[in-house]
């Protein structure tokens, strides 16, 4: 295990699969004590053992962040058992095309429930512990990390709803920032473009074949553990040195 992040306590949301359970690891080898939330308490405990054994330090949070309550109590439960929060990484999402007409409003509701509601109230229920952290030494910083996506900043047929949440991630993004950043807290969003993960396996088999598998062609897809790679450049910077937005995109294949 590193030692850039030993002593600091980082909490990953949607932790159980992807990219969240990668990132998990990376700040874990970085010597971060990880909380994995999400609400597959099962994959949550194997994860914890896997990092556990590669020597690191894991407490296991089942919640569904989506419920303003149980995303409070969950950021408390990592409070409580660690005494602090330095590092909240806002990765849970959903991605659900298709076209507005004729579309499944609630999968709309899903989406825009998992991709903004629930990164809103993971971030006003932890805010307060990372300004605490933040302020308890000069010398420290406190780091927020908002997974958006390329779906943030560029518009795609059949992506409208989802492009919707992603803006918003983006814009909320720079509005925190505005407001915590001379307070020692770092917010940026890390938007990256075709990754293969469980994101998007719930969309339905014609959906993929038409929106999704295109979009793939002619792209070395990136992996999950190249966004990972990117949250910890991010958190373990310099202190003075901030990465407002970092955007991860594969290569166009020859």
């Amino acid at each position: 295990m590193g030692s850039k992040l030993t002593g600091t306590v980082a909490l990953v949301t949607g932790a159980s699969s992807g990219i969240g359970a990668a990132t998990a690891r990376r700040l874990a080898e970085h010597g971060a004590s990880v909380a994995l939330v999400a609400r597959r308490k099962d994959r949550l405990g194997v994860l914890a053992a896997e990092i556990e054994l590669a020597g690191g330090t894991a407490a296991v949070v089942a919640a569904d962040i989506t419920d303003r309550l149980q995303a409070e109590d969950a950021v408390q439960q990592v409070v409580d058992r660690f005494g602090r929060l330095d590092t909240l990484v806002n990765n849970a999402g959903l991605m659900l095309l298709g076209p507005v007409v004729d579309a499944d409003a609630e999968e709309w509701d899903r989406m825009i429930a998992v991709n903004v509601q629930g990164l809103l109230y993971t971030t006003r229920a932890a805010l307060p512990h990372l300004l605490k952290a933040a302020e308890q030494d000069p010398r420290q910083v406190a780091d927020i990390v908002n997974i958006g996506s390329y779906a943030g900043r560029v518009e795609s047929r059949g992506f409208g709803v989802y492009n919707v949440t992603k803006f918003g991630v983006h814009a909320f993004t720079e509005s925190l920032r505005q407001e915590v950043t001379e307070r020692h807290v770092r917010v940026g969003v890390l938007e990256p473009g075709a990754v293969e993960s469980e994101l998007g396996t719930h969309n339905k088999p014609e959906v993929r074949g038409e929106l999704i598998d295109p979009f793939f062609e002619g792209t070395e897809v990136l992996a999950v553990d190249d966004i990972a790679d990117g949250v910890a450049y991010m958190v373990t910077r310099p202190r003075h040195a901030a990465i407002g937005e970092l955007w991860i995109m594969p290569t166009e294949q020859a």
